[in-house]
């Protein structure tokens, strides 16, 4: 078990430094919001490891580049970070530019510790540089499922975008729910305005509506038109993708934005370690850290102890994902080869279905937990 690095005695940091390129979505149209978020927990590991000596003395300096969600961006940032000598890579949101970067990094043997991205087929095959942080879609949507029919939904309408994430997910749903008796209907949001889909959803039978939708559009003028259509009184809203996690979401739909279930990857209680960071990182974001600031602190927090331990060669880091156990911020975290994901997985971080509580919408709710 590795030792936390703010528990080390302090080593004196010069020499060159150790490069890590951080990938991370930070303009539109990227969720800017969660880059923010990842980002904070991937400085404040960073600076973590530098306070408490570095790499062998050598300063951990991260290369940040922005994605803005736009795989051939991020594919070029690899590259360029590659050229730069880059001992490994990290983070990434947005899945289908996760799997750019993935299919880059792999082609060039750069190890890529991905942090936030949950697409199952992250590489095309399988590959030995490439490890995850975030749990598989299949896995939380699963769990997500296994919700909606514990709370009695058979009849799930979802409201969807053209992307390989929303059409994985609307499958995970659809095979999910048909071995329990459910059914999904599909509502194609380039065809429809919010007050066409309360139409469809009053005549569909469905009782639950899921926003596989961008944010904050469609996604919150959806919201506004469900909640005040008389004919969707008591409708369930759901998210799976983790739109109402942020502070954005709450400031602009205010009660309306309470009460959507979505995904979450924290236990109900955080051990000592993620206390401490969770309350180091409200200091940086000065609001509430979302899981992916969690999931980036974590990121680098295992890079720091692979790096330490293994060296900082790129060969000798993707070497040891089968052999990282490291304390994060949500348990222990280790990697495994997991049947149907090409890639070096933790298998699993917690996995929970929250929302917002009505009675306070900047308090969640712990619903199910998987």
């Amino acid at each position: 078990m590795s030792t936390p690095a703010s528990s080390r005695e302090p080593e004196r940091t010069d020499g060159p430094p150790v490069r890590i390129g951080a990938l991370v979505p930070l303009t539109r149209p990227g969720w800017v919001e969660a880059g923010r978020h990842l980002l904070a927990g991937l400085e404040l590991a960073a600076q973590e490891a530098n306070d408490s000596g570095g790499i062998a003395g050598r300063p951990l300096e991260l290369l940040v580049r922005n994605t803005a969600a736009d795989p051939q961006r991020a594919a070029a940032a690899v590259d360029e970070l590659g050229r730069l000598g880059v001992a490994a890579l990290a983070g990434e949101y947005h899945s289908v530019v996760a799997r750019a970067a993935a299919a880059r990094a792999d082609a060039l043997g750069l190890p890529f510790l991905c942090s936030s991205a949950v697409l199952d087929a992250l590489t095309e095959q399988p590959a030995d540089v490439v490890a995850r942080l975030a749990p598989a879609q299949s896995h939380g949507w699963r769990i997500y499922a296994d919700f909606l029919v514990g709370a009695g939904h058979r009849r799930i309408a979802v409201a969807t975008e053209p992307s390989v994430y929303w059409a994985t997910g609307t499958g995970i749903l659809r095979d999910h729910l048909a071995a329990h008796g459910g059914t999904v209907v599909g509502c194609d949001m380039r065809a429809l305005s919010p007050a066409d889909l309360c139409g469809q959803l009053a005549d569909s039978g469905a009782t639950a509506l899921l926003l596989l939708v961008g944010s904050p559009e469609p996604a919150v003028p959806i919201v506004r038109a469900v909640r005040r259509d008389p004919r969707l009184a008591g409708f369930l809203i759901g998210a799976p993708a983790g739109q109402p996690e942020f502070a954005d979401w709450a400031a602009l739909l205010g009660d309306d934005g309470a009460a959507i279930p979505f995904l979450r990857y924290l236990p109900e209680r955080l051990g000592p370690l993620g206390t401490r960071v969770g309350a180091a990182l409200r200091e940086r974001l000065g609001e509430a850290p979302s899981f992916v600031a969690f999931e980036g602190y974590d990121t680098i927090a295992v890079l720091t102890e692979v790096l330490r331990t293994h060296g900082t060669g790129r060969t000798g880091v993707s070497g040891s994902w089968p052999h990282v156990a490291v304390e994060g911020t949500r348990g222990t975290i280790r990697f495994s080869r997991v049947p149907g994901i090409g890639v070096r997985q933790w298998a699993w971080p917690p996995v929970q279905v929250v929302d917002r509580d009505p009675a306070a919408p900047d308090r969640f709710r712990v619903l199910h937990s998987g």
